[in-house]
C-alpha cells in the first residue's frame, strides 16, 4: 500500500562510460603534464648548464 501519491516522471540516469566520466578531465591531466615537463626541462638545463642533451655533447 502506498502513503504518497507518486507526482511527476521518475527519470533515471543513464549510466557513464569510463570515457565519459574523465571526458571533463582530459583538460586538466594535459595541463598537469605539460606543466611537469616543463619543470623536468628546466631542471636539466640547471643541472647539465647547457641546452643540449648529454648524448650530443
Amino acid at each position: 500500500m502506498q502513503t504518497e501519491p507518486h507526482s511527476g516522471e521518475v527519470r533515471h540516469q543513464k549510466p557513464r562510460h569510463l570515457a565519459e566520466r574523465f571526458e571533463g578531465l582530459v583538460g586538466v591531466i594535459m595541463v598537469i603534464a605539460i606543466a611537469i615537463l616543463a619543470v623536468g626541462l628546466v631542471y636539466g638545463i640547471l643541472t647539465t648548464g647547457s641546452t643540449d642533451p648529454k648524448w650530443m655533447q
